[in-house]
């Protein structure tokens, strides 16, 4: 199963709306076909791997399907996988977690049972929640998983108070997130990021190129120009500007209508009190477009609004043995704690060096957390 999810990770940033999958087709000991999901998500893995069996070791008849989510059992643009495990006579398949989709939510294990075919679950069950977690939070809680990334100071700062930030972390802390960018379905700046950076959002590891993101620009009153890398490169890369409700307004027509003529998609949603896009709504349209994961890179007003609305899943933080001090910009503004108990809690979860950096995990804790 451990190899399953190793499978199905090299689906994660391609898969979406889909989940990434793995499976295993085992018989006496032997591997006899093994797949994963496929760019767009589809094929299913189950698919792939009964491909390959049939290729490769004459078919899966009486193997054991070592699977990362429970079979499909509905018909879309492809049969159900669990009618293709029957059909290719499996012997048993052992599934590492259910899928929440109301489409299979149990049916699939049951067209399983009722077709004689052994089924043992659970298995890994907590690595394949987490493998999943972004597709489980979209089905269950109608928006993405959400990861906060920080490069700063021991301090916690991400720039000087002149804005200078290029370079805080080392190549190494770099080149992890480019890698975290590949993983990931879309990657979110602020407009006050998109405006000092002019980035491109793009992975740029060798051999990963083509592993961009769709890249998402929170800008309330459409200030993003033209002329930015994110509006002329909307062609070769999706960007999406996330955005207030349309004022009736001739200039926001005029700076509209130059950012589509260069395939920039605008996304009108709700304003919070503050006037600004609402967190929450941006995240709810962007599940509705079908993302599961997203990538949080700027700036700290961003990083403070996600926090205080409670919708940050996990960090990763890349820290620095460098100090800046208090008239350096924060990694997080404010978003309104008062009490201790109002804090946003994580959990550690892992620690390496990267180079001369120290990259850090965590995941959120607390009763409203995801999976």
């Amino acid at each position: 199963m451990r190899a399953a999810l190793s499978l199905a990770a090299r689906g994660l940033g391609r898969t979406w709306p889909n989940p990434a999958v793995g499976c295993m087709l085992v018989r006496d000991g032997a591997v006899v076909g093994r797949g994963w999901t496929q760019p767009g998500g589809r094929p299913h893995a189950e698919t792939e791997a009964l491909a390959r069996a049939r290729a490769f070791s004459g078919g899966a008849e009486g193997a054991t399907a070592y699977v990362t989510l429970e079979p499909c059992n509905h018909y879309g643009k492809t049969p159900p996988c669990a009618l293709a495990l029957v059909e290719a006579k499996v012997a048993r398949v052992v599934v590492a977690c259910q899928d929440p989709d109301p489409r299979v939510a149990g049916g699939g294990l049951t067209r399983l049972r009722d077709a004689g075919i052994a089924v043992t679950t659970g298995i890994c069950e907590a690595e394949a929640l987490a493998l999943n977690e972004g597709f489980f939070n979209r089905i269950t809680q109608g928006r993405p998983l959400v990861t906060l990334k920080v490069a700063s100071t021991l301090d916690g700062r991400i720039a000087t108070a002149t804005g200078k930030s290029q370079w805080i972390t080392g190549p190494t802390a770099r080149a992890w997130g480019h890698r975290l960018r590949a993983s990931h379905d879309a990657i979110l700046v602020g407009i006050g990021t998109a405006l000092a950076d002019d980035p491109e959002l793009s992975c740029r590891l060798p051999g990963l190129e083509d592993r961009s993101p769709v890249r998402v620009v929170v800008d309330s009153s459409l200030r993003l120009p033209p002329t930015a890398k994110l509006a002329t490169g909307a062609r070769t890369i999706p960007t999406w500007v996330v955005t207030g409700p349309t004022p009736d307004s001739a200039a926001y027509s005029a700076r509209a209508e130059a950012l589509t003529a260069l395939g920039v998609e605008l996304i009108p949603v709700a304003a919070g009190p503050d006037g600004r896009v609402d967190p929450a709504a941006a995240m709810t349209a962007l599940a509705a477009r079908g993302i599961t994961r997203v990538l949080v890179e700027g700036g700290a007003s961003m990083a403070g609004a996600l926090l205080g609305a409670g919708l940050v899943d996990r960090l990763e933080w890349f820290r620095a043995a460098s100090l800046i001090g208090g008239d350096g910009l924060p990694a997080v503004a404010g978003f309104g704690v008062e009490a201790l108990a109002a804090m946003a809690r994580f959990e550690r979860t892992a620690v390496r060096s990267a180079g001369a950096d120290l990259a850090e995990s965590y995941r959120r804790i607390g009763p409203e957390a995801s999976v």
